[in-house]
């Protein structure tokens, strides 16, 4: 039946055009923004993961932040606690030569005492972005460091922060306003007390008792070297494992980017091959809607 109030075929012909033109729209859309799902209407539970693993992903980035300027920070308090068993063996070098006879005590001691205003500089020198541990005020100081290392979110979407905590407790080699640090506080040996930095053979002589103080002393002094070289031994252990928490961030961080291409990002190979057979259909469809058109044109011929 030909009518010219109802042209069914222009109809079918349209809806078909108009859903080739709405895939073609959204096969468009992704190839120029490179996702298949670019909100929450393409896919709203791949948007919703992939919305919630970017926020965590930029928590990553923090971290990573926070362990590399952590890793300057303990990069600097070791190169300080190495700095300092150099000047300690100078140290007990220079009381090694005090113990024997006929030398100049006074002269020895002026030595000593430049090598222990470098102890003092190496520790107020060790200061990264405001953080100094091996001078500081115990008595007011948190005794313990913290570097962000991680962040986290378990399958209830809770997230924990983890930390790396460094007790500074003995790594601080000064107390700024008491004697616990390793280089003010009184070690023994024998029956020689005396912290290193005050150490002093000036008025000492040749007697068989003074010798037996300086021998202690320098006793004091390998004490002192056991001591700094455990807190050394302790920060290269803390600045091993913020290196390979660096390197497991960054390799968490590119996983999570994979995941979500995995979940949005568009197949460009299969959205390009797509694109040319919409078009082609597109084309089509303008043709069979022009076709159905003509039908009313074919209906006034039959009067002619």
């Amino acid at each position: 039946m030909s009518s010219l109030m109802t042209n069914a075929a222009a109809m079918t012909a349209l809806q078909t055009l108009t859903a080739t033109n709405k895939s073609l729209a959204t096969t468009q859309n992704r190839i120029s923004t490179g996702y298949r799902v670019s909100g929450a209407e393409d896919n709203a539970a791949y948007w919703s993961i992939a919305t919630t693993m970017r926020s965590d992903n930029m928590a990553l980035g923090a971290v990573s932040d926070s362990l590399g300027l952590g890793a300057a920070v303990v990069d600097t308090m070791y190169t300080a606690m190495n700095s300092t068993v150099d000047v300690l063996n100078e140290i007990k070098a220079k009381l090694t030569t005090a113990s024997g006879s006929g030398v100049d005590r006074t002269k020895i001691q002026s030595d000593i005492d430049q090598l222990q205003n470098q102890l003092t500089t190496i520790a107020q020198s060790a200061v990264f972005n405001g953080e100094s541990w091996l001078n500081e005020d115990a008595a007011t100081a948190n005794a313990t460091k913290s570097i962000v290392g991680s962040f986290s979110r378990d399958a209830a979407g809770t997230f924990t922060l983890d930390k790396i905590d460094i007790d500074v407790t003995d790594i601080r080699m000064f107390d700024t306003t008491g004697t616990t640090g390793l280089m003010d506080r009184d070690l023994t040996v024998g029956g020689t007390t005396v912290a290193i930095e005050n150490i002093d053979v000036s008025a000492l002589t040749d007697s068989a008792a003074d010798r037996t103080i300086i021998e202690e002393t320098i006793g004091v002094v390998d004490q002192a070297l056991g001591l700094v070289t455990d807190a050394a031994t302790d920060l290269g252990s803390v600045k091993k494992r913020v290196g390979l928490q660096q390197d497991f961030v960054s390799a968490l961080s590119d996983a999570v980017d994979r995941g979500i291409g995995q979940l949005v990002d568009a197949d460009m190979n299969k959205e390009s091959t797509r694109l040319q057979a919409l078009q082609t259909q597109q084309q089509l469809g303008i043709q069979a809607l022009s076709i159905a058109n003509s039908n009313s044109q074919n209906i006034l011929s039959l009067f002619r």
